[in-house]
């Protein structure tokens, strides 16, 4: 298809001109731009495009729909006409993400430094739990440990807390590995700061408050300055500072010092500067501010506790959702160095099975086979702690399930603040939750735990059914009188469909009849799955409908078959998607995934070539659905009828369990 040249130039100066254009490539479907200044798109004049289907702002990106086909000539026309390079997708990404704010930033810093090194800090804090049962009091014997009527026990108590307690005891050098590795240094160095600010020679940060008390703070005396010679055991802030300012050191070095000298040179200045500057400025001082925060915390806590859980309780699931709940790692960290527990990770444990309580009651709700099922799976991953799946799968998806989980944990927050109840660790969070509370809170813990369970679950079912009842009404309303249709189908593909007549309108002549025969186009499915609506699609452009009408398909296998007879009209460089084209002209895009084309080809196999003409039932492509899972991209997949198809009169939609090439998914009514 010929394209408008002005109109490409209508885009151009729509997204701000040439000069807002930092970065600009395009998909199967659409243009991807990094805008200097996206305030100034005008986004009237591209609803008035006759090239643009849609447009939406996503993660930094401004993103116009062209649709398939159509996107490279306008990509191509544009390039001339901007003179600009042509970026990749991974380009104009990282672009994109230099606009996040600064709080975006920062968040994002935080939870590259502290994922990697969570899973250390949540087999320490299993460890602990083990250690707590052991140890505490009143659990098992009134008013006794397991190892005080026991005391062949303790020995092996005492070993497990020292192999627990070594990955908070030396957190500052996990932390240092992992943030100097993120601003861009020597891992190992950063592994060196931390165990530096835990040497064993320093006084420990947890003997600090007696030391002051006694006045036996020792100090270093250097030329009449005084320095206190403390460790930084459970902090963070004093290593995070100290990792920054050690990586963009080295990194200075080493652009500067040359190669002969540089194992000489770099590493031993690098460390020596900012090992004193940690001491003598960077960590007195970070160590006052992390003690304001922590202070900060324990008053809002002790003088407004149910205010505190009801919003932490509640809002939790939001921040997993913004991934602002990694910031708080660092907060947990904090008061368990500090104060020797955290009041927040319970209310984040009760968090994960208030969700997951939802995600399980809509297996009472959903009629979907494969949405059961995963509805069933991620609420077992919910109650074990990770809460994403049970969130973006099923929960936020339908949004009522969302609210009620926040509803139930907001309510467990509020018993949990009031009764003070603490963690001695970051452990795993959901049901086994409980092994990082402090024994005699349990109780009140487990009454917590009973209301988040009962509470989504109960109030989703009820409100679920009762959608379900209208909607069912809803649709019976609809089709009462509605006349069925019989069909029968051509080797071509294309079925005649004349419409049965009800008692009252049996008089009507064969001519009127004739009016009211169409063709039609029925594709079959081109994957063994479940087949469901657009508007489930986690992708503005597919779910709202921007390039067309259509269905997609959460694939249970990894091959897709042509769904008729038909010429392939177009296939992506990528090989994720393909476009075939039917004899009656009507073409359809069949696309692999959510932003898979990022993975560039990478674990997609065509079998077909542009130009080629293919049977109903033919191999098209094969993809690896474990590297695309692992590379985090849904493998939910979009079958569209584009736009812009004149013969097209309307689109039927099927959904349900299809199997490829047996079951209709999509039944197009054509024009004449």
């Amino acid at each position: 298809m010929a394209i408008d040249k002005k109109q490409v130039e209508e885009i151009v100066r729509a997204v701000g001109g040439k000069e807002n254009i930092e970065a600009a490539t395009h998909c199967v479907t659409r243009l991807r731009f990094a805008l200097y200044d996206e305030s100034k798109v005008d986004t009237e004049s591209l609803d008035q495009n006759d090239l643009v289907k849609g447009q939406f702002s996503s993660q930094g990106q401004f993103q116009v729909v062209i649709g398939p086909g159509l996107v490279d000539k306008v990509y191509d026309e544009m390039i001339q006409i901007t003179g600009g390079d042509r970026s990749s997708k991974d380009d104009v990404k990282a672009v994109a993400g230099k606009k996040q704010n600064p709080i975006q930033r920062a968040i994002k810093t935080l939870s590259d430094i502290f994922i990697p090194i969570l899973p250390a800090i949540i087999t320490a804090g299993l460890l602990l739990g083990i250690n707590n049962i052991l140890t505490g009091p009143g659990i098992f014997f009134d008013g006794k440990s397991l190892v005080d009527v026991y005391p062949a026990w303790k020995d092996l108590a005492s070993i497990i807390n020292t192999i627990a307690s070594t990955a908070f005891t030396f957190l500052p050098a996990l932390i240092g590995w992992a943030a100097v590795k993120r601003f861009g240094g020597s891992p190992l160095l950063g592994i060196v700061l931390g165990l530096i600010l835990v040497h064993p020679d320093l006084l420990s940060a947890y003997g600090y408050a007696d030391a002051v008390n006694n006045g036996t703070v020792p100090t270093w005396n250097l030329f009449g300055w005084e320095i206190e010679k403390i460790g930084y055991q459970g902090q963070v802030l004093p290593v995070l500072v100290s990792a920054y300012l050690l990586a963009k050191m080295e990194i200075f070095l080493n652009k500067r010092v040359h190669d002969s000298i540089k194992l000489l040179v770099v590493a031993p200045v690098t460390l020596l500067i900012t090992g004193f500057l940690a001491f003598t400025i960077i960590g007195p001082v970070t160590f006052a501010i992390a003690n304001a925060i922590t202070s900060g915390l324990i008053y809002v806590y002790d003088s407004y506790a149910a205010l505190g859980g009801l919003i932490y309780g509640g809002l939790y699931a939001l921040l997993v959702i913004t991934g602002m709940h990694h910031t708080f790692l660092a907060v947990d960290v904090q008061l368990i160095g500090s104060q020797g527990g955290t009041f927040l990770w319970p209310m984040l444990a009760l968090s994960n099975i208030a969700q997951g309580s939802a995600a399980l009651a809509m297996m009472l709700v959903l009629r979907e086979k494969k949405m059961r099922g995963l509805a069933a799976t991620s609420s077992v991953s919910a109650f074990l702690g990770v809460t994403e799946p049970a969130i973006f799968g099923v929960n936020i998806r339908y949004r009522y399930p969302f609210i009620f989980g926040m509803i139930g944990s907001a309510i467990g927050g509020v018993l949990l603040t009031m009764n003070n109840v603490q963690a001695t660790s970051i452990g795993v969070g959901g049901v086994p939750g409980f092994l990082s509370i402090f024994p005699d809170k349990w109780g009140v813990f487990f009454i917590g735990m009973a209301i988040v369970l009962v509470v989504p679950f109960v109030l989703t079912v009820l409100f679920g059914r009762a959608k379900l009842r209208k909607e069912d009404r809803s649709a019976s309303n609809e089709t009462v009188n509605e006349p069925k249709a019989a069909t029968s189908q051509s080797a071509s593909g294309v079925t005649s469909s004349t419409a049965k007549t009800d008692p009252s309108q049996r008089t009507r002549s064969a001519a009127q009849v004739g009016d009211e025969a169409v063709n039609t186009l029925e594709i079959m499915a081109p994957l063994t799955g479940q087949a469901v609506s657009l508007e489930q699609v986690p992708d503005p452009a597919f779910a709202e409908k921007q390039m067309g009408e259509g269905v997609a398909i959460e694939p249970s296998g990894n091959v897709v078959v042509a769904p008729f007879d038909a010429q392939v009209a177009h296939v992506i460089k990528s090989k994720h998607a393909v476009i075939l084209e039917h004899a009656s002209g009507l073409q359809v895009l069949i696309h692999v995934g959510i932003n898979t084309v990022s993975l560039k080809g990478e674990g997609f196999n065509m079998h077909v070539e542009a130009g080629e003409h293919v049977k109903a039932g033919q191999k098209l492509l094969e993809f690896d659905r474990k590297l695309i899972e692992d590379a985090g991209y849904p493998l939910i997949t979009p079958i569209i009828i584009p736009d812009g198809q004149d013969m097209v009169e309307r689109v039927e939609v099927t959904t349900g369990d299809v199997t490829s090439n047996q079951n209709g998914v999509l039944k197009v009514h054509l024009k004449g």
